[in-house]
């Protein structure tokens, strides 16, 4: 039974290690950096970077209502395998980590369309502006991006650490299995 309560700690940790990513992930503002080269330097005469909140079109609404909304299922999923690691049921501990399972991927979804949304978005300025125009223009991704990608990970994680502890719970339910067996 030890080994259930770290593999149920492991998952509350690793749910508020993936919300507070998220949340600082969403807050800030490096999502996208841009740079810009004069045509014989090598070093950035502009810098520019850009959060999740100065944009709003149709693929950048969508990464404004899904992170925000990952933040809030990831509380509602920390609750819910909260009540089912106190009431140690197997059902309730193998929903709430498909449902973790499920948060990681809607936050991997947000993560997807922000980066389909860059590239789009860079390739239409480049087409109106001509791609010589672009030739000193390096784009990349920030660290805020790091932070999401940190947050679905660890939310995956907790979803599988809650699927292992339903599977230990039940196998230590089992007549006639050892404790000493549970893995």
């Amino acid at each position: 039974m030890a080994r259930l309560g770290a593999l149920l700690l492991a998952a509350a940790l690793g749910a508020l290690l993936s919300f507070a990513l998220l949340a600082a992930a969403v807050a800030s503002d490096y999502w996208y950096i841009l740079e810009v080269a004069d045509a014989g330097g090598a070093e950035p005469t502009l810098s520019s970077h850009s959060g999740l909140w100065r944009t709003c079109e149709a693929l950048h609404r969508a990464v404004m209502v899904v992170l925000p909304l990952s933040l809030i299922l990831i509380v509602c999923g920390w609750l819910c395998g909260l009540l089912s690691s106190l009431a140690r049921s197997v059902p309730l501990l193998l929903l709430t980590g498909c449902y973790f399972l499920l948060g990681g991927a809607l936050t991997l979804a947000g993560v997807s369309v922000y980066i389909s949304y860059s590239h789009v978005a860079f390739a239409e300025t480049a087409r109106q502006y001509g791609a010589q125009h672009m030739q000193g223009v390096n784009i990349s991704f920030g660290w805020s991006l790091a932070l999401a990608w940190g947050s679905c990970a660890s939310e995956a994680l907790s979803g599988v650490l809650l699927l292992t502890a339903a599977r230990a719970l039940s196998l230590s339910r089992r007549p006639g299995v050892p404790h000493s067996v549970v893995i």
